[in-house]
């Protein structure tokens, strides 16, 4: 009859045990997957957060003005004959400076991804990547060494 209280206290003493040893494992670069198996890896973390980044314009304006008024003033003087010829060129000079530079100033606008990754041994990392169409909010990636992000199975 002694039997049965010994055994349930050497069992919750076990389970004990082994909850401690999974929580302190897992600050040691092991995740846990969804389905339970346990991941040891130095790279892999899990995402935290997925945030698009639209960087504006390089700001070349003044290029876009000086091409777009040459541009302009080429393609006026093609028009008419004297006075409405200059008018025409100064017209289209003036008219493709001004597209030159709003087309220069909104050029190379370009959007990225930043990935907030809570890596496996509890530190975090931030990496920015071009494409981010593959990964979401809680699934459980590699980082490479060149900064590439790879979703695990």
């Amino acid at each position: 009859m002694k039997i049965h209280p010994l055994l349930s206290l050497a069992l919750a003493a076990a389970l004990g045990l082994a909850g401690t040893g999974a929580a302190a494992a897992q600050g040691n670069g092991v995740l846990v997957r969804n389905d339970g198996i346990y991941l040891r890896c130095d790279q892999c973390g899990t995402v935290q957060r997925v945030e698009q980044n639209i960087t504006q314009g390089g700001g070349h304006g003044t290029a876009g003005a000086i091409i777009g008024a040459i541009a302009g003033g080429v393609l006026g003087n093609q028009v008419g004959k004297g006075n409405g010829r200059k008018l025409a060129t100064v017209g289209g000079a003036v008219g493709g400076g001004f597209a030159g530079h709003a087309i220069g100033n909104n050029t190379g606008s370009n959007t990225s991804w930043l990935v907030r990754i809570k890596m496996g041994n509890g530190s975090y990392q931030n990496i920015q990547v071009k494409d981010a169409s593959g990964i979401r909010q809680g699934d459980m990636v590699q980082v490479d060494a060149n900064g590439n992000i790879a979703r695990i199975q």
